[in-house]
């Protein structure tokens, strides 16, 4: 039990009464390296063959998310872009999509085009951007792999079928504070800037989705789907975006490098970080029994 930490009471869950496991990809089931940790893996594997259902809960794109879903055998529903896309994991097919549409995304277009950020687009599993981009596809890729330079606010980018999963922008905070001075009138988005130092000192990103998708929603969706509430799941994350599912599990893991914000919403915390691995093999020993 030295890994507990107890900062959110456990909800009254008999013993072996959970039925599902929900993991975050970035810092939790991934390293540093972008790759699954071999023993989270096998944890994962082995409690999936014990008749518990898994899943991941990321803010990738299914692009980016796709090689882990099949790794961990994740044949459920599984939530990718913070749970405003919901696909299949067994066919790779989108159940529900939440996308930017209309006024908002027209709106969106214009306050970005003359902003002078850095603007990505993203359109179901793609990311699109301009010449503006190039330097910070590293930054975006972890999100999806398939990114393609385009005109992004010339033609038909902007108006997929079913809305845009996504925008991202990057650039100063004049330049972030300008759009959202533009589009914060909108109510059928959310919208989340933040710091990002290490693409460089003042440098800040601007996240847009559709309203309503968190991961959160997505973890009660998954939940529902498979017959069971949330107080039967457990999850484990390690981020901001996390805390939806953090504060709604039954038992929620925060990693070891988790903000000490979120880990004060998750009911146990994990010693193991994104470098060591290990942190979900962990829990699953914890809740469902086994070897780490």
């Amino acid at each position: 039990m030295r890994y507990r930490i107890g900062v959110r009471p456990r909800k009254a869950v008999p013993e072996g009464s959970y039925k599902l496991i929900g993991v975050d990809l970035d810092g939790t089931l991934l390293g540093v390296d972008g790759r699954p940790h071999p023993v989270d893996v096998a944890a994962l594997r082995e409690v999936r063959d014990r008749g518990v259902h898994v899943t991941v809960i990321t803010g990738r794109l299914y692009a980016g998310s796709k090689e882990s879903v099949i790794a961990i055998g994740a044949d459920g529903p599984v939530a990718c872009a913070d749970g405003s896309h919901i696909v299949t994991g067994k066919t790779h097919a989108t159940i529900i999509h939440k996308g930017i549409m209309g006024e908002a995304a027209g709106s969106l277009r214009d306050a970005l085009s003359s902003s002078g950020a850095s603007t990505f687009v993203f359109a179901r599993d793609t990311i699109f951007h301009d010449e503006r981009g190039r330097e910070l596809i590293p930054y975006v890729k972890i999100w999806s792999d398939d990114i393609r330079e385009a005109q992004i606010f010339e033609g038909d980018v902007w108006e997929p079928e079913h809305g845009l999963t996504a925008v991202v922008a990057i650039g100063t905070f004049a330049d972030i504070e300008r759009v959202l001075a533009h589009v914060s009138k909108h109510d059928t988005v959310q919208l989340n800037h933040f710091p990002i130092r290490r693409v460089g000192e003042g440098m800040w990103g601007l996240i847009v989705r559709s309203q309503g998708g968190t991961k959160g929603s997505a973890l009660s969706y998954i939940a529902a789907h498979h017959g069971i509430t949330v107080d039967e799941c457990v999850v484990v994350g390690d981020w901001h975006n996390d805390v939806p599912m953090l504060q709604i599990a039954g038992r929620s893991f925060a990693m070891g490098q988790a903000p000490d914000a979120v880990k004060a919403v998750a009911t146990d915390h994990l010693e193991e970080t994104a470098v060591t691995g290990g942190g979900i093999a962990r829990a699953i020993a914890e809740v469902f029994g086994g070897r780490v």
